[in-house]
C-alpha cells in the first residue's frame, strides 16, 4: 500500500521524536514539509540530573515511569559522561518500567530492555489510570518528566498511592530558533500550498498559536487552518484544538492513537480529492 499519499504535501511540526513520523509519511509517497517546533537541549544545570542518576543507582527504585523516549536517551548520555552508563542501565533493568506510549518503549529496546507496562493512552492521565491498577504503597518510584508541562497532578496522584516519588527533568526546549520556520509554514497553509497538517502532541497546537500571536499573524494562521485538513493523533490533541476554537478533520480509526493508524486515516481522507499541487497544475 505504498504511495497512498503520493503528491500530497503534509506539514508536520518536527522535533527529534517526529523523525519516524516523517519517514513513515515519506514511505507513503508524501511530500513532507518538516517545520522545527523547537530545539531540545540538555538541562542547563546538569547537577540535579547527575544526582538523580547516582541516587537511582545507589538507592534503587522499585518502579520507573518514563514519559518520553527522549528523556531516557538524555539520561543515558549523562550517565555515559559520568562513566556509569552500564550501572545505570543495570538499575533501569531491575526496576519495574512503565512507559507513556510507544516512544519510551523504543528507547528502552535501544539499551536491550523492555517496559513491563505501556499506557493504553499516551498521556499523563493514562499514566495515572495505569498506576492506579498496581500497588505502589511503600515503593520508591523514579519519574522522568518533560518540559513545559505542569506535572503536579501526576506527582500528587502517585504520592497518594503511598509511593516516594523521585523526579528528574533531563532536557529543556529552546523555541526561539524555530519561530521563523513556523511563520513560513503558517503562510504556506494560508496560500493553500499544504494538503494537510498532522499534529501528534498538544504542545504543537499551543506552539502554533503562541508563535502566531507573537508575530501578529494569528488571523493568517486561522485562515490557513480553515482551509487545511487537520489530522490529530488522539483525544489530547483534539481537545487542545477545540480549546482554541479549532476542529479535527482526520482521526485514527478504532481509538488507535499512533502514527501508522493516523497515516492510514490521512490516506483515506485525502485520497477523496486530488493533491492541491496537481489541482493547481491542471488549472
Amino acid at each position: 500500500m505504498a504511495d497512498r499519499l503520493n503528491g500530497y504535501r503534509i506539514l508536520i511540526l518536527e522535533t527529534r521524536e517526529e523523525a519516524q513520523f516523517s519517514r513513515l509519511l515519506a514511505e507513503q509517497g508524501a511530500d513532507v514539509l518538516q517545520c522545527p517546533m523547537f530545539t531540545i537541549h540538555d538541562a542547563p544545570d546538569s547537577a540535579p540530573v547527575e544526582a538523580w542518576i547516582r541516587r537511582f543507582i545507589d538507592k534503587p527504585c522499585d518502579d520507573l515511569v518514563l514519559m518520553t523516549g527522549e528523556g531516557l536517551r538524555r539520561l543515558g548520555k549523562v550517565a555515559q559522561r559520568m562513566n556509569i552508563e552500564q550501572a545505570f542501565i543495570a538499575a533501569v533493568g531491575r526496576a519495574r518500567k512503565f512507559a507513556r506510549g510507544p516512544k519510551p518503549g523504543r528507547a528502552l529496546r535501544e539499551i536491550g530492555l523492555e517496559p513491563q507496562v505501556t499506557t493504553e493512552k499516551p498521556t499523563s492521565e493514562g499514566i495515572v489510570e495505569m498506576l492506579a491498577r498496581v500497588d505502589l504503597n511503600g515503593h520508591r518510584l523514579g519519574l522522568q518528566l518533560y518540559p513545559d508541562k505542569d506535572h503536579s497532578a501526576l506527582i500528587g496522584a502517585i504520592t497518594a498511592q503511598g509511593a516516594d516519588v523521585d523526579t528528574v527533568l533531563p532536557y529543556v526546549y529552546d523555541a526561539q530558533a524555530a519561530d521563523t520556520s513556523i511563520v513560513t509554514a503558517i503562510e504556506e497553509m494560508a496560500q493553500s500550498h499544504i494538503d494537510a497538517i498532522a499534529l501528534t502532541s498538544s504542545g504543537q497546537v499551543r506552539r502554533l498559536i503562541d508563535v502566531a500571536q507573537a508575530h501578529g499573524c494569528e488571523a493568517r494562521l486561522r485562515e490557513g487552518l480553515a482551509q487545511t485538513p487537520i489530522a490529530s493523533v488522539g483525544p489530547v490533541v483534539s481537545d487542545e484544538l477545540k480549546s482554541h476554537g479549532l476542529r479535527t478533520d482526520i482521526y485514527p480509526a478504532n481509538n488507535a492513537y499512533f502514527m501508522k493508524p493516523l497515516i492510514s486515516a490521512m490516506a483515506e481522507a485525502l485520497g477523496k480529492t486530488a493533491p492541491r499541487n496537481a489541482a493547481r497544475a491542471s488549472g
